[in-house]
């Protein structure tokens, strides 16, 4: 049951970071859909669906945050592309900064307050009492 909460909670959270994670990739370069999808698993976030970047670069680009163009493929239909637009650029780098604050602030108050280790520990031993 942990798993489950902690999966749902991350998937939670990087939603509300995908726009970020999304601009980051494309800042790299050019890149379609599918790609941004493999990069993002890539990097362990295996939560995000095409139901969920579509409508989000739909409206970045709206925004003028990034631009698409379609290109052929060899592997079936035309590829829609996106690629950095300086507003895009200038948002990510300031989405990126307050992030960061943001997190590092969260990660202080956890560390702080709380040892992982001795948690899960604790709780495992909770388990273990109440099974007995």
């Amino acid at each position: 049951m942990s798993s489950e909460l902690g999966n749902e909670r991350s998937a939670r959270l990087m939603t509300a970071a995908l726009d970020i994670c999304l601009l980051a990739f494309i800042l790299e370069k050019e890149r379609y859909g599918y790609e941004l999808i493999s990069g993002l698993e890539a990097e362990g976030i295996r939560f995000v669906k095409e139901g969920s970047i579509y409508p989000l670069l739909r409206k970045m680009e709206k925004d003028g945050l990034i631009a698409a163009r379609l290109a052929p493929s060899q592997d079936g239909p035309a590829r829609k592309y996106y690629k950095m637009l300086p507003k895009g650029k200038e948002k990510l780098l300031a989405w990126s900064e307050s992030f960061l604050e943001f997190t590092g602030k969260v990660s202080g108050i956890l560390e702080r307050r709380l040892n992982i280790e001795d948690a899960r520990s604790e709780s495992a031993g909770e388990t273990d009492r109440n099974l007995a």
